[in-house]
């Protein structure tokens, strides 16, 4: 567990916070390191459910790991990088978690492995929790590191020891330099649609199909929905008049 004495760092200021996946797309990265060597540390440490009245992260950051370490806001900067124990995430599924760490300063979490709904997560809002077997022998609380997404590799800047970390598939570092799953997929969607504008003998007009932005117009109630200007929905059997025509 993190010692609070050990650390002078004043608490970033709170009014100056904004969302972080806007942070500079990081390749390497010395940072602080705060140490959580306890296994099972659940979201309701990271963020407790008694705070789960908003998504702003900024909002949520004051009460980062507040059931775990009451002080941990007082002493994270930012760009700063968790190292944590086995199971790191576990409990119940909150993306809170992963907007609270971030929100107060948190580049990157390390931990041997991760409760997997944490890890997809985190994949999906762009925030880095890289699995390292041994990583809590590697670090005293306080330490400096330099972490490298791209070698796949977290050095101790204060004993020069180095570990390999699992490597983020490529994916997921698209989806981090997108700022989160949402914008990768509008980027995604909008290369798809001029790419398929680009294909037309005019080089463009309107396309078939629906996209990401694309409002349903019979989505629920064990529906998969279909999307406007979509000619069928899978769902109607053939030779069944579509909703609408006679």
């Amino acid at each position: 567990m993190t010692d609070p004495q050990r650390s002078t760092r004043p608490a970033p200021a709170r009014g100056t916070q904004t969302r972080t996946h806007t942070l500079q797309p990081m390749t390497a990265r010395t940072a602080r390191v705060h140490v959580f060597g306890r296994d099972h540390i659940n979201t309701d440490e990271i963020i407790p459910a008694r705070y789960l009245t908003t998504d702003r992260e900024e909002e949520l950051a004051p009460y980062a790991m507040q059931d775990y370490d009451p002080q941990f806001v007082q002493r994270v900067g930012q760009g700063d990088i968790v190292i944590a124990g086995a199971d790191f995430g576990c409990g119940s599924s909150r993306e809170h978690a992963v907007w609270a760490l971030r929100g107060a300063g948190v580049s990157a979490v390390l931990a041997p492995n991760f409760a997997r709904i944490f890890y997809r997560n985190a994949i999906n809002n762009g925030f880095p929790a890289l699995e390292c077997a041994g990583i809590e022998e590697l670090f005293s609380d306080g330490d400096e590191a330099t972490l490298d997404l791209e070698a796949g590799t977290i050095r101790n800047e204060t004993t020069g020891r180095e570990l390999r970390f699992t490597p983020l598939p490529d994916f997921a570092l698209a989806v981090k330099a997108a700022g989160g799953w949402l914008e990768y997929m509008r980027d995604q969607d909008a290369a798809a649609q001029a790419g398929s504008a680009a294909s037309l003998p005019d080089g463009g007009g309107e396309q078939p199909g629906g996209t990401l932005n694309t409002a349903s117009t019979e989505g629920g109630y064990g529906h998969a929905g279909r999307p406007q200007g979509d000619g069928a929905s899978f769902e109607t059997p053939a030779g069944a008049a579509e909703p609408g025509r006679g």
